[in-house]
């Protein structure tokens, strides 16, 4: 695990420096620096500088950025491979030799093997720069689902036109800004779509003129031009009719139990994040079968009781004393009691966007494993792979509405809607909220029934809420225009399937995976995603959807196998989101911080918003009248970012 940064341009060893520095978070182990020789006519060299928190092979042997033994190429990672040893295994068979046992060696062999085609071999989680000098050509690769971040930016000087264009890239934007080379300015598709969702979707950011290299993508440039291309993508045209459920069960298992161990490879301690849920639950309960008899050590958080008196998530910490106690794990409980109104700039800065409610716990924890630990591995993409999501559950119970004629259905759902409150003076309710949202998009058609599930200012309330020229700058923008081109490419694909593909390409890489590596980064920390294997993605993609969602059942195939592994009770217990209780903190320690950041003074100021909108958008919510806690959260931490990377 480690932070990657470079350049495409003149005199890159003077920039090079500060790029790294602000991303020594990423690894404190080492520093590396490696230069080209000149390219396009002289006036240019490509530069690689490489932080390294050392996994594997920890040796200065594992040393980047490395070069291939005959000096062609050179490459730097973040990330691991796993199945490192066997295509090792293999090279060794068509001649390689290793000097080391990092997975860098050999994936410069496989790329001199097999040229691109290596790609297709590699199972992990991985960013990775590789110079090819007998082509004189850089490529940048991002892992199959966007486990590890990329990102760049590619312009020409306006003085210099018609000339090479320059290129920089890190696996941080905040390295990109430290290059000097393009200045942080606000994109306003992104704000757009960021309103949206509370994020904007891949290859977009919040800064113009920086992108991310999507999940699955390589990005190529030669003889001064940059193509970006797919290079993995899931299928669901293979799908296994006929199956037992029993047979299914028994997949699942041994699948979850070949990558856990796949996935517990390294040289350094290693741990696992522990909610009590089913996917962290599983996946510690395999990591004790391939513990050679020592206790799993595991990290949980919870929440303080005065934190929960006016939110709607649960307290996690029960169900994980009792995992432990099933499990006999090495079992560290964190109480969640941040000074938050320090945290959320420190976050804000390492997340380089707006920071959400989950951002606050990952860090936490994450830094209290990083004390003992360097890898932990995590739950996450559970819900992606086998339809976890109350969302995905809600779909289906609004297609049951389905047959009623639309002029019925949208008055109908919209009187409900306007009847719900959002909450209740003193105590917001989760059933409210979720009944209001659901009677919202219930009425509409497929596409936007998602989409609506997924909104949190839609395109009426950003048109209330914009002030006049960022009304007009947006007017023809659609915010949810990459989503629908991702149901246009799985139509043919069952309902729940073509939910799970746009998740697995918007949702989870540009939300969950993102604030996963940031923040566990900023604490020095390498975390694992076993659900997001190459083996457990493709078992899922053959998997009837009716064996994810079962009726009202939820992740149904994995529980009903989890069943042999843990108690029922845990097993199905009730589905607990993964946040911080900033309903309590936006009437406590934050509010002081809401008067200030969001006032009308420093709204008008700002010139996005119209402060009267704000402020009403403030008083429905502290109310109850509506829950609009994310959405005053989402603006609070926007002036944070404004604050931190547009104002410096």
């Amino acid at each position: 695990m480690c932070g990657i940064a470079g350049l495409v341009t003149a005199d890159p060893e003077a920039r090079i420096a500060a790029m790294l520095k602000v991303i020594e978070h990423r690894g404190r182990d080492d520093e590396g620096v490696w230069t080209s020789a000149a390219i396009n006519g002289g006036a240019q060299r490509v530069c690689f500088g490489h932080r390294r928190l050392s996994i594997i092979d920890t040796s200065s042997a594992g040393h980047q950025p490395m070069l291939s033994q005959d000096g062609r190429l050179a490459v730097m990672l973040n990330g691991e491979i796993y199945n490192y040893r066997e295509l090792r295994e293999q090279l060794n068979g068509k001649g390689h030799s290793f000097h080391t046992q990092s997975d860098t060696e050999v994936l410069l062999a496989a790329w001199l093997e097999w040229g691109e085609e290596a790609l297709n071999r590699l199972n992990g989680m991985f960013a990775f720069a590789l110079w090819d000098e007998r082509e004189r050509t850089l490529f940048l690769v991002r892992d199959r689902v966007g486990i590890k971040p990329l990102y760049y930016a590619h312009f020409q000087k306006p003085d210099r036109e018609g000339g090479p264009s320059s290129l920089v890239f890190a696996s941080e934007i905040k390295s990109i800004l430290a290059s000097g080379l393009i200045k942080a300015e606000l994109d306003n598709e992104a704000l757009h779509q960021f309103l949206t969702f509370l994020w904007a979707p891949d290859p977009n950011t919040l800064f113009r003129g920086i992108k991310t290299v999507p999940p699955g993508h390589l990005l190529t440039l030669r003889d001064n031009e940059l193509k970006v291309r797919q290079w993995w993508d899931t299928s669901f045209d293979q799908i296994e009719e006929g199956r037992s459920e029993a047979w299914w069960q028994e997949q699942v298992l041994e699948t979850l139990d070949r990558v856990v161990k796949l996935e517990m490879v390294a040289d350094v301690p290693l741990g696992s994040f522990l909610s009590g849920g089913i996917d962290s639950s599983s996946i510690v309960a395999m990591m004790k079968r391939h513990s050679n008899g020592r206790p799993v050590e595991t990290y949980t958080i919870g929440i303080a009781a005065e934190d929960l008196r006016y939110d709607i998530i649960p307290d996690d910490v029960e169900w994980a004393r009792r995992v432990n106690q099933q499990l006999e794990t090495d079992y560290h409980e964190i109480m969640l009691q941040p000074q938050v109104t320090e945290l959320l700039p420190q976050l804000v800065y390492h997340m380089d966007e707006p920071a959400i409610d989950m951002a606050i716990p990952s860090y936490l924890v994450s830094r209290a494993a990083r004390e003992s630990m360097r890898v932990m591995l995590s739950g996450m993409g559970g819900d992606e792979v086998f339809a976890g999501y109350p969302r995905q559950l809600a779909m289906k119970i609004a297609g049951a509405f389905d047959p009623v004629p639309q002029m019925l259905r949208r008055p109908l759902m919209k009187t409900i809607s306007q009847v719900l409150p959002g909450g209740l003076p003193g105590k917001l309710t989760g059933p409210l909220r979720n009944a209001k949202k659901f009677a919202r998009s219930a009425a509409l058609d497929f596409e936007d029934r998602y989409l609506g599930y997924e909104t949190y200012f839609t395109d009426e309330a950003k048109q209330r809420l914009y002030a006049e020229d960022m009304r007009e700058a947006t007017r023809d923008l659609d915010a949810y225009a990459q989503h629908r081109a991702y149901f246009s490419r799985v139509k043919n694909a069952a309902p729940l399937n073509q939910l799970l593909y746009v998740d697995l390409k918007t949702f989870l890489p540009c939300l969950n995976l993102m604030t996963t590596d940031k923040t566990s980064m900023a604490a020095n920390l390498e975390v694992r995603v076993p659900f997001l294997n190459l083996e457990m993605l493709e078992l899922a993609a053959r998997m009837p959807p009716g064996l994810k969602l079962h009726g009202l059942k939820r992740k149904y195939i994995l529980k009903k196998a989890a069943e042999k592994l843990l108690p029922r009770e845990i097993v199905w217990r009730k589905k607990a989101g993964f946040g911080a209780p900033i309903r309590s903190w936006l009437r406590g320690p934050l509010q002081p911080m809401v008067e200030d950041l969001l006032s009308a003074e420093t709204v008008k100021r700002r010139g996005l918003f119209r402060p009267e909108e704000v402020r009403r958008l403030i008083d429905a919510n502290l109310s109850g009248r509506e829950d609009f806690n994310l959405q005053v959260f989402q603006l609070l931490n926007l002036e944070l970012w404004q604050r931190q990377f547009i104002d410096r």
